[in-house]
């Protein structure tokens, strides 16, 4: 009964999931600028075998064990091309890269906000905290400058991938255009993203050459095509669960449903409600 509620489309429902996956997307995004390269944390480490060892860079291993080491700011990251894939999906491209616009220009608001808080004059003996603040602030604007060329870059290139694959296979193998936008988008955010940290020198004192900035990338590529993989399954079950709610004015639905379809059938789409 109550996924039946869920399911049934309604203009209310459908501009509350809009605004859900939008925040989601949004909130992802600013988070992983804000926390960014400020640590950098171990997920899983693995022994390896002899004959492994020696192919596998001393950087990302410690002796005889591999570690998968990402920064912190990548763990939120990965569920924005998951909230632009359920739009894109969901929505037609044109709304997905209306996010995609909003997520930069937040940003741009969140370095222009953080910088006039650190232009104004700090109240001595007030404030509790202004080597944190300090240390956040060098940390966001180095991020999230490099972070917005990248980002843009990267999520412009998932929606057109995304809704390339969906043209071409008809709204067919939804799985193919889910891994074929993000894997390839994710692999230029991570060159992007990582590339311009390293010209600024904000990354550790490690990546110290061009070799080893490779091994960092492919580092956290593999991170982000891991989890393209486990996001498929997800984006399967949000384009089951509403696919009702469907209105991408190219048509080609995954289940058969398009926009001028519902618009026959009278239900009310994002241009008539």
């Amino acid at each position: 009964m109550l996924l039946k509620t869920i399911r049934k489309r309604t203009p209310h429902k459908r501009d509350v999931l809009f605004l859900s996956l939008t925040g989601i997307f949004l909130t992802s995004l600013v988070l992983g600028n804000v926390i960014g390269t400020t640590k950098f944390v171990t997920l899983f480490s693995l022994q390896l075998p002899v004959w492994l060892q020696d192919l596998v860079p001393p950087l990302i291993r410690n002796g005889k064990l591999y570690v998968m080491s990402i920064p912190v700011g990548l763990l939120a990251y990965p569920f924005t091309f998951l909230a632009t894939d359920l739009i894109s999906e969901l929505y037609g491209r044109k709304k997905a890269q209306s996010v995609v616009w909003i997520g930069f220009f937040l940003n741009l608001y969140m370095v222009l906000l953080m910088t006039a808080a650190n232009w104004l004059p700090n109240s001595y003996g007030v404030s509790g905290g202004v080597e944190l603040f300090d240390g956040v602030y060098e940390f966001l604007v180095a991020n999230t400058v490099s972070s917005m060329i990248a980002y843009l870059i990267a999520q412009s290139v998932d929606v057109r991938l995304f809704h390339f694959w969906k043209r071409l296979t008809r709204g067919k193998y939804l799985w193919l255009r889910n891994n074929g936008s993000t894997m390839f988008s994710q692999l230029v955010d991570s060159t992007a993203i990582l590339s311009i940290l390293y010209v600024s020198g904000n990354l550790g004192e490690n990546i110290s050459s061009v070799g080893a900035l490779g091994i960092l990338i492919l580092n956290s590529y593999l991170f982000k095509f891991f989890f393209a993989l486990f996001d498929t399954p997800l984006i399967y079950a949000g384009v089951w669960l509403f696919k009702e709610y469907e209105e991408d004015p190219e048509g080609f639905g995954l289940y058969g449903k398009n926009a001028s379809e519902q618009l026959n059938r009278g239900v009310p789409s994002a241009g008539n409600s």
